[in-house]
């Protein structure tokens, strides 16, 4: 098990803001995993569980110990005529598992492609795009109790997942070290076609009837397209999650605000546009010193070189405040923040 002290983690964070751990321990294999849960002495309020960084913003460093996660490994465990089960480790990369899910002929989670991120984090986050969430796939998660290195067992329904969230990002948040996944797949391909954008690339791309890898690809172009590179510009995607409301407060706003983008969640909640707000309201392509909003889409909030952790905070801040001011809406953050 690799273990360094005070550590940088600013190759660790999508965002690139500096910070620093009193310790960084690396799980890479079963048996870095074993020491671990032997030697546990991890303490929720000080130490840290970090995956791919891709959904977390620092605006501390880290007094105790940052444990990461670098657990390999995936396989098929069930295939039959009705689904296939497959089991990964929490560290697999999730795109490079979208791709590789597809070379296997399996289908169920390439709306998901391109998310930045780990496997284990998929659950935490209850990650969602172009009209499929992973809750639509999910089977198990099994995960070790950092208090108590006692492993546990989680059904999809005792996960409690929700639009953007779970038991592992609320109730339980820090409590437990997601060790791996188990997915259920597909060897029939039904394509999951519900939001327009993805329609629409598909037909840029002359396909009326696609395969899975068809419509992996047509996401990877939107995302490509819309997203800024966390290469270049530092950021964690969508920084806020799209509020929900009743039908009768969207229904209030609509008329208030001509072309409010909304989209019904079932007949009592609708799910409004966060992006089309903060746009509304001038943000978009804002920029404050090195913490700006991407010109490309609202929703992402982008370090141009030495933003602080703070200062991207403080925008976010000022975002929301505006979008409070104008819809009466309340944003909250996607990425866990550490302060």
């Amino acid at each position: 098990m690799k273990r360094s002290h005070d550590a940088s983690l600013k190759h660790l964070n999508s965002f690139s803001v500096e910070a620093r751990a009193s310790q960084l321990l690396e799980l890479e294999s079963g048996q870095d995993l074993q020491q671990f849960r032997d030697d546990l002495r991890f303490e929720p309020g000080n130490d840290l569980i970090l995956g791919g960084g891709s959904n977390i913003l620092f605006t501390r460093d880290v007094e105790g110990t940052v444990v990461l996660n670098r657990l390999s490994g995936k396989k098929i465990i069930e295939d039959t005529a009705d689904r296939v089960l497959v089991e990964v480790c929490s560290g697999e990369n999730w795109h490079q598992l979208v791709l590789w899910s597809l070379q296997q002929g399996l289908s169920g989670i390439e709306n998901l492609s391109l998310i930045p991120g780990l496997a284990g984090a998929a659950p935490i986050q209850n990650i969602g795009a172009y009209g499929v969430e992973l809750a639509d796939v999910l089977d198990a998660v099994q995960a070790i109790e950092m208090t108590t290195g006692e492993l546990h067992d989680f059904s999809n329904k005792d996960c409690q997942l929700a639009y953007r969230d779970s038991r592992f990002r609320s109730v339980d948040a820090g409590r437990y070290l997601i060790t791996r996944i188990r997915l259920r797949l597909s060897r029939r391909f039904t394509p999951k076609l519900s939001y327009a954008g993805l329609v629409e690339e598909l037909r840029v791309m002359g396909i009326d009837q696609p395969t899975a890898k068809q419509v992996s690809a047509a996401v990877i172009r939107i995302r490509q397209r819309k997203l800024p590179d966390p290469e270049i510009f530092g950021n964690a995607g969508s920084f806020f999650k799209n509020p929900v409301v009743s039908v009768a407060t969207a229904e209030l706003l609509a008329n208030e605000f001509d072309g409010l983008s909304a989209y019904p969640v079932d007949e009592y909640r609708t799910r409004l546009s966060a992006a089309w707000m903060i746009e509304h309201c001038g943000w978009k392509g804002h920029r404050e010193g090195d913490a700006g909003v991407s010109d490309k889409h609202a929703l992402v909030l982008l370090n141009h070189g030495k933003a602080s952790g703070n200062e991207l905070l403080d925008l976010a801040s000022k975002i929301r405040g505006s979008i409070n001011n104008r819809f009466g809406i309340d944003l909250q953050a996607e990425p866990i923040i550490i302060k």
